[in-house]
């Protein structure tokens, strides 16, 4: 799978549109509809392309004509001023890493570049390449894929999305826009309306709800709580269950831990060792040490690469504070102009446990 153009037809999406039989699940039914034959490798294909679109925006060719921004893009009209890629650039400690918040770079393992050739990652030791990997498996099994979310590739990972998503605060505009490309991305495949506002009403009924009570999903796993849009702006659940929740707090910028190589004038070398703040602008302070000399203070300007591995070089020519330049991630929408970047996809497939069962 490492073309972007995916040999189906727009006869076939087509036939997508028709009419699903309420006994055969999503992924059965679309992966016959628009790859012809439903086996294991068809319905892993189908959804790559779905996850992979919603995630970047249209990358393949044909589909049916519907624009995906993707959810990277920040959001316009009735979306204005959401940036969900905010949330995944390792610019903000909004991933739970073992109950804490933390910084994890989602875009280690090359970005859009391999989502566009309908792979997670470009290696298989990335973070990127866990979450995407994970994401298809769960989509599989929630929209019912009989062969390779049932056998083939079962779910293994996190079932608790509330825990999952805890230190984003997602609000409801964010939320809503997050399905919104959901069914964007569906569409773009010939996916029917009515399974397209199946899925939404799912995905909202799911994780759009803050306090909601626990749920099974997959069944087979403990319930959890499950709510992702948990920001004071998202509805309250129906018999709501708010003591599962820790109070929202909105996410902080992540504080590096920054070594830099100088050197100061008239000549003499030294490292300098100080925290950064990862943001557009960030300072930081610290003390030079030429060894063996003892310490001494001082300047340096340099640039940041971005997280996980923020090293600053430079000169250092005296007494005052450290600034540096760091460029994050951004995203204008549509896979042509994409800059790598890939969103914690985790929410879309619980989602479809409405349209499946």
């Amino acid at each position: 799978m490492k073309s972007s153009t995916i040999a189906y037809s727009l006869a076939a999406a087509t036939l997508a549109s028709a009419q699903r039989p309420t006994n055969t699940s999503i992924c059965d039914y679309y992966t016959t509809a628009l790859l012809k034959e439903n086996n294991a490798a068809n319905q892993q294909t189908l959804l790559t392309l779905l996850v992979n679109t919603a995630v970047i925006g249209n990358y393949t060719q044909p589909n049916v004509g519907i624009a995906v921004p993707g959810i990277l893009a920040n959001g316009t009209g009735d979306f204005q001023g959401v940036s969900l890629i905010q949330y995944f650039d390792g610019m903000l400690l909004s991933t739970n890493d073992n109950g804490m918040p933390a910084s994890v770079n989602f875009l280690d393992g090359g970005g859009a570049a391999p989502l566009m050739m309908n792979m997670p990652a470009n290696n298989t030791s990335s973070a990127q390449y866990t979450l995407l990997t994970h994401l298809y498996e769960y989509v599989a099994y929630l929209a019912g894929c009989t062969i390779y979310g049932n056998t083939v590739h079962p779910y293994d990972g996190d079932t608790n999305m509330y825990e999952v998503h805890k230190y984003m605060n997602i609000d409801e505009n964010e939320f809503k826009y997050f399905i919104t490309q959901v069914g964007l991305s569906a569409a773009s495949f010939g996916v029917a309306t009515a399974d397209v506002n199946a899925i939404g009403m799912a995905l909202n009924n799911a994780f759009g709800y803050k306090c909601s009570a626990p749920a099974s999903i997959p069944a087979s796993a403990a319930p959890a709580p499950q709510a992702i849009c948990i920001a004071d702006s998202c509805p309250l659940a129906p018999n709501a269950t708010c003591s599962d929740y820790a109070p929202a707090m909105e996410p902080t910028t992540a504080t590096m831990s920054s070594t830099m190589t100088a050197t100061m004038a008239p000549g003499m070398n030294g490292t300098m060792y100080g925290n950064m703040t990862a943001a557009s602008a960030p300072t930081m302070s610290g003390t030079m040490a030429p060894p063996p000399a003892p310490a001494m203070n001082g300047t340096m300007t340099g640039s940041m690469a971005p997280p996980p591995a923020p090293i600053m070089t430079g000169t250092m020519m005296g007494n005052a504070s450290m600034t540096a330049s760091s460029t994050p991630a951004s995203y204008t929408g549509g896979a042509g102009s994409v800059a790598p970047a890939v969103f914690a996809f985790g929410a879309i497939a619980a989602g479809l446990v409405a349209a499946v069962l």
